[in-house]
């Protein structure tokens, strides 16, 4: 069983409701949509499922918890377009491999499932595709939500259609999709 002695975490207000901020010694591990108190039995069930052992504690100082309150703050107030954190991604390697091709869609751009599919060289992938996406631990930061139906419909989000339709309007995507 892997190890990360701890689990930091914070929560932050946001436009689309408390977020839950998690890292681990790494870097950020977990975004959480809702309060400490939910998302901290999601985190725990989370690091049990992917076998792994630490201990979550509150910490609103971890310098990298500062730094990514700091930028989603500028995020949310569209002063940011692209995060430069230190990331630690848990996943299985064809998670990871589609977690870093979303991370690559620019800001205010989507992509559907089939597009993310074809550049990781697995164009039969599709539903693969959005079951990794749909694990995707850091939501926002790798930017989950600028991926859509490939009739540009938006579909599945882990915090609700309501949340990847706010994240789209501040990117200025969801009017693209709507014209």
């Amino acid at each position: 069983m892997a190890k990360r002695p701890f689990i930091y975490y914070t929560e932050m207000d946001s436009p689309i409701g408390d977020i839950t901020l998690a890292t681990s010694d790494q870097g950020i591990c977990f975004i959480e949509f809702g309060s400490v108190k939910s998302a901290c039995s999601s985190m725990d069930r989370k690091l049990r499922r992917l076998q792994l052992k630490g201990e979550l504690k509150e910490d609103n100082t971890a310098v990298s918890l500062i730094d990514a309150r700091q930028q989603l703050k500028e995020y949310f107030a569209a002063e940011r377009e692209y995060f430069d954190l230190p990331l630690d991604l848990i996943g299985t390697k064809f998670q990871e491999l589609v977690w870093n091709q979303i991370a690559k869609i620019p800001y205010g751009v989507t992509k559907s499932y089939k597009q993310i599919a074809t550049e990781i060289g697995a164009p039969k992938a599709v539903r693969a595709i959005g079951g990794a996406n749909n694990k995707n631990p850091v939501p926002i930061i790798v930017p989950c939500h600028r991926v859509i139906g490939s009739n540009g419909s938006m579909v599945g989000y882990g915090g609700g259609l309501e949340k990847k339709e706010i994240l789209l309007k501040l990117e200025g995507s969801f009017e693209k999709m709507s014209s």
